[in-house]
């Protein structure tokens, strides 16, 4: 049996109300106030389409031996790199070993889905026993346009494979259009498009029937036969008429999240099918179409393995929200409204690749040491145990930190260090288990701190080198909710 083993989704914690960004830019197009309701999940100032994909991940592979893993597949039209593999970065922030296959998938908006597809395809040839397939988006659109409302960011991810799967892959249908509603070139920053009546008369009105009617005739079924149909369209009107014109029944139909999250691109589809993942019962059919130089759609059963894993991700992310004020931040993060953040910030920020190979598994993965003689746990990874009553030398074995919580033991707030959200908070964590070290401290303010709060480990960008285009990475410590 070849499906999905397990899944997660992720949505930031910041949220932007749509009345905010008209009130501040709808002098420019009094239109966009037919969009201003509800709000869009923002990715915070050190957040990414990489490490929003690394979160839905981890959550993914919850519980999973890593060592089992054989493949990485990630898909977004917002990749920092161009020529450097970004599904290379999600991998080892995974803690993922070097023998895995990894593979961007770019270019339309159902590249998400099309990465599903290969995923599932090659473990049903038996090329490879389990993939992590993760799919994310930070697009932006212009000031005082449509899709400034409209687009949210947030990732999915799914391990799939062919041992206790909780959805069984049954079959697809797939369809390609150069179809021109949506595009970004080679140095564009912003999404353009064309005009919203040509999408939604010609795209979404007539892709979608064509390929959910593409499926339905292949594999003989009736519309009604699916307990949930999962597709993306994100205007309101065009999705109660295609609801008609297929048949779809209002419980059926499931909740696209655009009044709180957004339109999030390549993972919008796939975040739909983890929400609707999270309510199934097993023998529910669950059909899944994404749109976007083309369509896929993808049939799904669910198995009885459904109630044996832990579900609700996705709703916890959207319930984990903090309003995020005021719009002109927003701007800023994402470099559209220059800021002079003081001297400190004209540091040269050099990459150095030597140095980030020789240590990648610590600055991209948290992998650490622990002493075989004492068990002592150590970070950054160490020859000689710093266990004064052991002193072991090169008797170590990795340890991975990223999965472990841990404590703080100190932390400040300095308003004099260059940051994008001061004041710069960090401090140090001692792990549970052993283990200690100095962390910048993200998604909190300063007064959500004390010492011996619990926290975990996010994968963020550390630095951003602008001269030369260079996104980098590192962990971050982020407070969590004690479990009682």
């Amino acid at each position: 049996m070849v499906g999905i083993e397990s899944y997660g989704g992720y949505v930031p914690r910041y949220r932007l109300e749509r009345k905010k960004i008209f009130r501040a830019m709808g002098w420019m197009d009094p239109s966009t106030a037919a969009n201003a309701k509800g709000e869009k999940a923002i990715a915070n100032y050190d957040e990414d389409c990489i490490t929003m994909a690394v979160s839905a991940g981890l959550t993914s592979m919850a519980g999973t031996d890593r060592s089992q893993i054989e493949g990485v597949y990630f898909a977004s039209t917002t990749m920092p790199y161009k020529e450097r593999l970004n599904a290379g970065i999600v991998s080892a922030a995974l803690g993922l070993n070097e023998k895995v296959r990894s593979a961007d998938f770019s270019g339309g908006l159902k590249a998400g889905t099309t990465a599903l597809l290969s995923a599932l395809e090659g473990a049903a040839a038996g090329t490879l026993k389990k993939t992590v397939v993760c799919a994310s988006d930070c697009r932006l659109g212009r000031p005082a346009s449509g899709e400034e409302m409209i687009f949210g960011d947030a990732a999915a991810a799914f391990l799939v494979g062919c041992e206790k799967v909780v959805a069984e892959f049954k079959g697809s249908y797939s369809a390609t259009y150069d179809f021109g509603d949506h595009y970004r070139g080679e140095f564009a920053k912003f999404d353009r498009k064309w005009e919203d009546r040509w999408i939604r008369d010609l795209g979404y009105d007539q892709f979608i029937p064509a390929t959910v009617q593409g499926l339905l005739s292949k594999y003989n079924l009736q519309i009604t036969d699916f307990a949930k149909v999962v597709y993306d369209c994100h205007y309101s009107a065009a999705r109660k008429k295609l609801n008609k014109v297929l048949g779809i029944a209002p419980e059926a139909e499931q909740s696209n999240f655009q009044e709180e999250v957004g339109y999030s691109g390549t993972s919008q589809s796939l975040l739909m099918l983890a929400s609707a993942l999270d309510h199934a019962k097993p023998g529910d059919k669950i059909l899944v179409v994404s749109f976007g130089s083309g369509c896929d759609a993808l049939y799904f059963e669910v198995t009885e393995e459904i109630t044996k894993i832990k579900r609700g991700t996705v709703a916890t992310c959207v319930a984990n929200r903090a309003e995020l004020d005021p719009y002109e931040k927003y701007l800023v993060w994402r470099d559209i409204l220059p800021a002079d953040m003081g001297l400190r910030s004209e540091e040269d920020l050099w990459t150095r690749w030597t140095f980030l190979w020789r240590q990648h598994k610590e600055i991209m993965g948290l992998w650490g040491t622990k002493c075989q003689k004492c068990g002592t746990p150590q970070f950054p990874a160490q020859r000689v145990c710093v266990n004064p009553e052991c002193g072991a030398i090169d008797e170590m074995e990795d340890y991975l930190f990223s999965d472990k919580t841990g404590r703080i033991a100190s932390f400040t707030g300095d308003m004099l260090a260059a940051s994008l959200n001061p004041p710069s908070i960090y401090g140090a964590v001692k792990f549970d288990g052993g283990g200690k070290f100095y962390f910048e401290f993200t998604d909190c303010a300063l007064g959500d701190l004390s010492t011996g709060t619990a926290v975990s480990c996010t994968f963020r960008r550390k630095y951003s080198d602008k001269k030369r285009d260079i996104a980098g990475y590192f962990w971050k410590a982020v407070p969590v909710k004690e479990v009682k």
